[in-house]
């Protein structure tokens, strides 16, 4: 297991620092202790600056230091140079606690782990969808994935694509109609082609600057398809596949299978335009490396104009808040 320490403004007032168990309100600065698991999965615990109970011997450690505030970044080196003249009686102090509140998470995580709860509709909070390394499937409930494809509650995703570089700056894109022409009337790993002949040396260029490409697709026929399902999941993952070797540059991607809110079926939280595809590549497939939506942005087809089938990529770019385009725009400069 490895351990990085990250340097974030909090995005909305739901988390707790693991100290001193209050509240860390929205924007305020948090340190984040991530630990990575055998399975390169993130577990991140956060603390007020005050509260963070390791030593740091160096500001270079500490992803995410440089998007900080100058006024944020000389509070933490102040706190790093205290650090050093900290009585060893109080470390062992925060050891002790530590192990505490590392057996209360263990127990409220057994209860928990399948628990979604998400913000109320009209606030910014993040959605907060809990997620356990033993809720990470082999199967898409009775169809078998490829290598590397792994499933979490009604979502498939590539775990690793060889290459794939973490970063704060993301390049997000939807895939049917956007990235690759499909038809509904057409099934299997090869019934596609690239929707504009630009698109492998933009997207190798993004990779090259240091962006972090992501897809995020809405694939319902997968649930839909009950009879067919593993026809349904092998169409997908195989135009995926190709489309990658095609651009030949590593991407990561999110497919979200469920179909979304319907009579009394509950709205499904990865759905687009819902963010919970981001969120979870955010929190846990992004080593814990902190998103700057400054620098990121998405772009997608449905976008609610006259003849768009929905509004579902704007609207969840706009739930994100990051900058949107359309594809034609896109990869036509």
């Amino acid at each position: 297991m490895t351990t990085k320490i990250i340097a974030e403004y909090a995005k909305s007032g739901r988390s707790s620092c693991k100290k001193c168990g209050k509240a860390i309100t929205a924007q305020a600065l948090r340190l984040g202790l991530v630990t990575r698991d055998a399975r390169r999965f993130d577990m991140t615990k956060w603390h007020h600056l005050h509260c963070f109970p390791e030593k740091i011997d160096s500001l270079d450690v500490i992803k995410g230091f440089d998007l900080l505030k100058g006024a944020d970044q000389e509070a933490l080196k102040k706190f790093a140079d205290e650090s050093d003249k900290s009585p060893k009686r109080l470390q062992g102090k925060n050891d002790e606690e530590e192990r505490e509140q590392e057996e209360e998470e263990i127990e409220m995580e057994k209860s928990n782990s399948k628990k979604i709860k998400m913000s109320a509709p009209n606030e910014k909070d993040e959605l907060d969808i809990a997620f356990s390394v033993s809720d990470v499937k082999d199967k898409y409930k009775d169809a078998a994935l490829e290598p590397k494809w792994k499933a979490f509650q009604t979502i498939i995703f590539l775990e690793r694509d060889d290459g794939l570089h973490d970063s704060g700056k993301v390049a997000a894109f939807d895939f049917d109609g956007c990235l690759a022409k499909t038809s509904v009337k057409r099934v299997g790993a090869n019934a596609w082609s690239l929707m504009y002949p630009s698109i492998p040396q933009k997207l190798q260029s993004l990779y090259k600057e240091g962006y972090k490409l992501v897809i995020f697709t809405n694939e319902s026929n997968i649930d839909r398809w009950k009879n067919k399902r593993q026809v349904a999941v092998d169409s997908k993952i195989g135009r995926l596949n190709n489309f990658i070797k095609q651009v030949k540059v590593p991407m990561q991607v999110f497919i979200a299978c469920g179909i979304g809110s319907a009579g009394s079926k509950a709205d499904d939280p990865f759905r687009k335009p819902n963010p919970g595809m981001w969120h979870i590549m955010e929190k846990h497939f992004n080593s814990g490396i902190p998103i700057d939506v400054e620098q990121s942005f998405y772009v997608g087809d449905a976008a609610g104009r006259p003849n768009d089938h929905s509004d579902a990529d704007i609207k969840f770019a706009q739930a994100i808040g990051l900058k949107f385009y359309v594809p034609e725009d896109y990869f036509s400069t």
